[in-house]
């Protein structure tokens, strides 16, 4: 039967699964790196802009071979913090200046659909130790996600970065950040987005439509 009742649920049901997927390729399209790889002008460009800052000349070396390694995937940073000790003489205690230098770093981070997803104290010592000296011991882990290498060259190559990150080298007594690309990865965002979407949507579907058409 087609009545305008019956054509009418039909739209509507069309709109339910339609905009939730519209909606999702939207979030996918923002949240993904679709630039490709970095290029070489950029590499240049961004190699430049980190001469003219007066960084390191070994720290440019590493971050061109980073650039030139570029597979254009997301990646996660996984740091180990190790916080300064108390400084009665210093500004700022440690956990001030941490949180100085985050207060710039998250806005930036978040409008290049970048942010941290897993962090919390250390509860003991290192438990496995091979190699390497003086890391037993630490405060904190984090991992943070990056959209891609180019957002975080934008970010770490901004004249500002270089002033606030003084905030951050203030707060630690060492630290060890190493990019990861994740081949295993179940909490990515879009994955659970895209998983509580369609619940969410075969629940209203069902509840709405199907006894609708039942009656």
């Amino acid at each position: 039967m087609n009545s305008p009742i019956s054509r009418l649920a039909r739209r509507g049901r069309t709109w339910l699964w339609a905009l939730p997927a519209l909606a999702w390729l939207s979030f996918c399209a923002w949240y993904t790196n679709l630039s490709g790889p970095l290029t070489a002008d950029e590499i240049a460009a961004f190699t430049a802009k980190m001469e003219r800052n007066g960084r390191p000349a070994e720290v440019v070396q590493r971050l061109r071979r980073l650039m030139a390694e570029d597979s254009g995937d997301q990646f996660l940073m996984a740091n180990l913090i190790d916080m300064a000790d108390a400084d009665e003489t210093a500004p700022l205690s440690a956990e001030a200046s941490m949180d100085r230098y985050m207060a710039h770093m998250f806005p930036e981070l978040f409008r290049r659909a970048s942010h941290p997803i897993l962090g919390g104290p250390v509860v003991f010592h290192a438990m496995d130790l091979v190699g390497i000296e003086g890391a037993e011991s630490w405060d904190q882990f984090a991992i943070m996600r990056y959209r891609s290498r180019r957002d975080m060259l934008e970010i770490a190559t901004n004249p500002i970065f270089d002033e606030k990150h003084d905030f951050k080298v203030a707060a630690l007594e060492k630290t060890i950040a190493v990019p990861v690309e994740p081949q295993i990865y179940f909490s990515d965002p879009r994955l659970i987005l895209f998983l509580v979407l369609f619940f969410l949507v075969t629940v209203a579907d069902a509840v709405v439509f199907r006894r609708r058409r039942a009656a």
